[in-house]
């Protein structure tokens, strides 16, 4: 049994199979067989994209809160100067 030289995938391949496998249409195995992955390597890929995509909501969230502190304390400096 031969054993098969280790492949780099491009990100646009990957960003591919993860929504694929996200979708549930299919099982892993028989999309493991059409992108010719391994199904632990598809795994892998979907958990990568849904934490990726936690982050990308979460990031919006938390910079709307770093944006309000920062003007509140803009106002509270203002108000020390101006009295």
């Amino acid at each position: 049994m031969s054993r098969r030289a280790r492949r780099h995938h491009a990100p646009a391949f990957k960003a591919k199979v993860a929504p694929a496998a996200i979708k549930d249409e299919m099982t892993l195995a028989p999309l493991a067989e059409h992108f010719d992955v391994h199904t632990k390597q598809i795994t892998q890929w979907r958990t990568q994209l849904q934490e990726a995509a936690a982050n990308v909501f979460g990031r919006r969230q938390q910079n709307e809160r770093a944006r309000r502190g920062r003007e509140a304390l803009h106002a509270k400096i203002g108000d020390t100067h101006t009295g």
